[in-house]
């Protein structure tokens, strides 16, 4: 009875090794059976390099453009992954598409505004790539101050030409400084001389009537608007109240 019970279980055992070593094999070949290998695609135009990858249940991506004095122009240039790579299906592959070799010739764009830059540089077959915002002083707002690649540039790799702007409002701007406290004849010549204006009559005219009459301004700071810390820029009026 015993020895029965014995080949029984061991008959069990045997079943079950072989059961699990079938789900093993069978799991593994599902696994790999969604697997495909990557086509080359450069040297393709974008509609046959699609045609290719959606044959092998890969989807087409054409991310980014480049000049490529090898490759002509409408032709792929470069994939991710590369060809033979081993990915599952439904897997998207990046690709750039080529320019041919570089033509354009580079504007020169900086004192355009933003806007009369990106249609010169549409108009030559150019992008406008990054724009970055700077305070330059002496420099008119809202236009380009730099780029790059610079004007006349040649080997260019991208159509991009990154520019770097000026801001809507680039006039000088300043940090008031308190006056409370000081000699008004003092701070309103302090005022003018950082481009700012001075309110409450106590301009350059009063100044200067004030001198012809040989009675310079006279008096305390004892409140004054904008206060201290704000930020101001040039042309700003202050305004003091003042006690005699």
């Amino acid at each position: 009875m015993l020895r029965k019970l014995g080949q029984l279980v061991l008959k069990s055992l045997v079943l079950l090794l072989i059961f699990l070593s079938a789900a093993l094999l069978a799991m593994r070949f599902a696994i790999h059976g969604r697997e495909v290998r990557v086509p080359k695609l450069m040297g393709l135009t974008p509609s046959a390099a699609e045609r290719a990858a959606n044959a092998d249940g890969l989807i087409l991506s054409v991310e980014s453009r480049f000049y490529s004095p090898d490759v002509p122009q409408g032709r792929i240039v470069s994939q991710m992954p590369p060809p033979n790579a081993a990915v599952r299906r439904g897997w998207k592959i990046l690709v750039a598409e080529s320019l041919g070799p570089q033509r354009a010739a580079v504007p020169n764009l900086v004192g355009q505004s933003e806007h009369a830059a990106s249609i010169n540089l549409r108009r030559r077959g150019l992008e406008v790539g990054n724009v970055a915002i700077l305070h330059l002083d002496g420099a008119a707002p809202q236009t380009v101050v730099a780029q790059d690649p610079p004007a006349n540039a040649q080997n260019l790799a991208s159509p991009k030409v990154d520019l770097v702007v000026s801001p809507a409002d680039n006039g000088q701007s300043y940090v008031m400084p308190s006056f409370v406290g000081k000699p008004v004849a003092d701070a309103v010549p302090a005022l003018e001389r950082a481009g700012l204006i001075a309110g409450n009559g106590l301009g350059s005219a009063a100044r200067a009537k004030s001198v012809k009459a040989a009675k310079p301004l006279s008096g305390t700071v004892t409140k004054q608007i904008p206060a201290a810390g704000k930020k101001v820029s040039a042309g700003t009026t202050v305004y003091f109240d003042v006690k005699k």
